[in-house]
């Protein structure tokens, strides 16, 4: 039996034996069931494992047995994968071995018992990540349940780690090394038809006859057409060249991808590549090796911390007794903008009836190509069957006049930024709409609870602000105004949950959370350009330290009028910390507005969306820099200038209560702006350095800035008296 003592267990872990049933439905046929009692989803916890290992004592003794079933309490609940729990708090690196060793222990006894006579089947279907996956491919076939709410594949890349319980052994001699390399670097799970075409699995079918097909199979009644590599596996997964190859080209393209920051694909890159060439034994050995390490490692820790936050987000759609609100079904969306339609786009695709509204029709027409042409892509990536492109595209219904608004459930307004026109709109959907009808905005600068001045029902106003583009980007924040009642909290996040966004919720003050963050962060980049730092190299080192571009390649993405309109919103209501650069009024005024208008920091090609930007050739001329005293800073003085600008106006927010702890707000900052989550998120990085690193780090920023020809930057730089009494105490962000 498994020895689990010293290992990570639940803390309501249940008697032996519990987490597994095992049926005989006929002669010969044994079913192994996973129903552990302390999950509603069955987890492939340590004490799953155990008794998964105490059943397996009993199969092996059988006599007559033909075949066995692995399959989940229901067709469309199988297993979660592993426990991430448990992962989250190993830190030695022998636990972590014992536990890699022991799921692979047991899943190769499940492999083994084909070489007894025992035909081996997984009935699986609903998500079937990570484990769930390598425990099924430890069976000689794999039979899915052909559902939309099916999805497979090994997504322990995106948390640092890697398949050790034999995924990097099984899914390269399953479907070679190629397509396996793929699917496990890119962590997707893939829905069940691409599942079945990639050879992921070998049978699909209707979940009601899940068990009984993978019953026949197991019997011999049924067979599956077996998928022979052929000539191919001989070229290349037997190919040692081919193979080097292989290895070498994918770790290029990692570094090209990940400048060696997320170390787990460079594992990953290393174990499927010469899978095929190894024993079974000899490959899982390389597994524990290779995945112990990482699984104590600082990356995988804070990829994990963000996984759990994410999950955390999803309480926001349910009450504080748990119930969840009524669904929106019908919803609505005011001004055909790319916002505006974007929005109503994403709505439709998820299956909730939305009405467009705009008095322009040229506006909804390009609204309704916009959304046609995406369902068309999604189409053609098998992400969507013809059918629900159909049901989509009928969903999204369009009107210039507020006629057929009275059974709506929800608008969100996304009209132009001016306060008058927001409340002369919210005022005629107050009048359109039903009492209890959620009155959302897409503001990204104005006050939600100004909005909701004078209209009746205020409780049911909210900012529902979404980043552009809308169906990129995963973070909606949830803004709450004065007059906000949590029911209308929690049913927006409910939406944005629909939506596939992450919600976080935030208080009604300038700049809400990311952008007010985002504003000293790209201020700060003017500043350094204007101060003679060359711009290549002030998006260069940005990109370093894992932002997903630099901030004046971000600036000319947003656009500059657009920035240069939030700065001095941010100015109006912080003071001079937040005093706008004045560095790019000449590309203002010279109407280069960043990617819109094809030129800004950038030289931005219409005709090639794909072609890297380039440095503008009259930057110089329109915006040359105002001096040269910050030319000489060294690499790591300027990341700090641009990201320690950020940190203090982050720990700010905490101390007015802008958002709700660290947690949320290192989350926003992930999802919201895209710090590297290798680094776990901002306030998690700044505890990395320790308060005390932090606070000599911002005097030094203040003191260096205190000659500069822009004084007023110090305020930027002052400590705040929480970075300072946890200078004191020695004290985390995350205690």
């Amino acid at each position: 039996m498994i020895d689990l003592n010293g290992l990570p267990i639940p803390p309501d872990a249940p008697m032996e034996g519990a987490c597994i049933r095992i049926e005989h439905p006929e002669p010969g046929l044994a079913v192994i069931v996973l129903d552990p009692p302390h999950r509603s989803l069955a987890v492939l916890d340590l004490c799953l494992m155990r008794d998964l290992d105490l059943a397996l004592d009993k199969i092996e003794r059988e006599s007559g047995l033909k075949g066995l079933v692995i399959r989940g309490k229901e067709p469309l609940s199988f297993a979660a994968g592993a426990d991430i729990d448990a992962i989250e708090e190993i830190r030695e690196i022998e636990i972590a071995r014992r536990v890699l060793a022991l799921g692979q222990a047991v899943f190769q006894r499940i492999d083994r018992l084909r070489a007894r006579g025992i035909r081996t089947v997984a009935a699986v279907g609903g998500p079937v990540p990570g484990g769930a996956f390598e425990l099924s491919m430890a069976c000689a076939r794999i039979v899915l349940a052909d559902d939309p709410k099916s999805r497979i594949g090994l997504p322990e890349t995106k948390l640092g780690i890697l398949p050790a319980w034999g995924g990097c052994q099984r899914l390269p001699r399953r479907i070679g090394v190629p397509a396996a390399m793929a699917a496990i670097l890119s962590g997707t799970l893939l829905p069940a038809r691409a599942a079945y075409k990639k050879g992921f699995v070998d049978r699909l079918t209707p979940p009601e006859y899940l068990v009984r097909v993978a019953s026949d199979i197991a019997m011999g009644r049924t067979r599956c057409k077996r998928r022979e590599r052929g000539i191919w596996a001989f070229l290349i997964d037997r190919n040692p060249l081919a193979l080097w190859i292989i290895e070498r080209q994918t770790k290029q393209q990692i570094q090209r991808q990940t400048r060696g920051q997320y170390p787990a694909a460079n594992a990953v890159a290393r174990l499927v590549a010469w899978a095929p060439l190894k024993s079974i034994d000899k490959g899982l050995a390389d597994e524990v090796r290779e995945a112990s390490k990482l699984a104590i490692g600082e990356v995988s820790k804070n990829l994990v911390g963000i996984f759990k936050l994410m999950e955390g987000a999803k309480r926001l759609g349910k009450r504080e007794d748990g119930s969840k609100p009524e669904p929106i079904e019908r919803a609505a969306v005011t001004g055909a903008g790319v916002m505006g339609g974007a929005i109503a786009s994403s709505m439709a695709t998820k299956g909730i009836a939305c009405r467009l509204f705009d008095i322009s029709p040229a506006g909804l027409d390009a609204a309704q190509f916009e959304h046609r042409r995406d369902l068309a892509k999604l189409r053609k990536r098998r992400r969507i069957q013809p059918h629900e492109e159909r049901d989509a595209i009928d969903r999204l219904d369009t009107a210039t006049l507020l006629v057929g608004f009275s059974r709506t459930q929800l608008v969100v307004e996304a009209v132009a930024e001016r306060m008058e026109v927001k409340r002369a709109v919210f005022a005629d959907l107050a009048a359109a709409l039903p009492d209890d009808a959620i009155l959302a905005t897409n503001t990204s600068s104005l006050s939600v609870s100004a909005i909701a001045e004078g209209l009746s029902h205020p409780e049911r106003v909210v900012g529902l602000h979404f980043f552009n583009p809308v169906k990129k980007m995963p973070l909606v924040e949830i803004v709450r105004g004065k007059a906000t009642s949590s029911e209308t909290v929690t049913r927006a996040a409910a939406l944005a949950l629909a939506l596939g966004k992450t919600p976080v919720v935030v208080a009604d003050v300038a700049g809400f959370l990311v952008n007010r963050l985002l504003g000293p962060y790209l201020d700060e980049a003017l500043r350094l350009y204007a101060g003679g730092v060359e711009p290549a190299r002030l998006d260069r080192l940005a990109r370093e330290f894992g932002m997903p571009m630099g901030p004046l390649r971000l600036l000319d993405e947003v656009g500059l009028d657009i920035a240069a309109h939030a700065a001095e919103s941010l100015h109006t209501a912080y003071g001079g910390r937040m005093a706008p650069c004045t560095a790019i009024r000449g590309l203002l005024d010279a109407g280069h507005l960043g990617k819109k208008t094809g030129d800004g920091f950038y030289v931005h090609l219409a005709f090639d969306p794909k072609a890297r930007p380039v440095l503008a050739s009259d930057l110089a001329h329109l915006a040359p820099p105002l001096s040269s005293h910050e030319e000489f800073l060294t690499d790591d003085q300027i990341v700090d200038r641009l990201i320690l600008a950020m940190l203090g106006e982050a720990t700010r927010c905490l101390e007015e209560d802008v958002v709700s702890g660290p947690r949320e707000l290192d989350l926003a900052t992930v999802f919201g702006m895209g710090f590297p989550p290798f680094r776990g998120g901002l306030l998690r990085w700044a505890d990395t350095l320790g308060a005390e690193e932090v606070v000599r780090r911002m005097e030094h920023c203040a003191s260096s800035v205190a000659n500069a020809p822009e004084p007023e930057r110090q305020e930027r730089f002052a400590v705040p008296e929480r970075l300072r009494t946890m200078a004191a105490d020695k004290t985390l962000f995350h205690g």
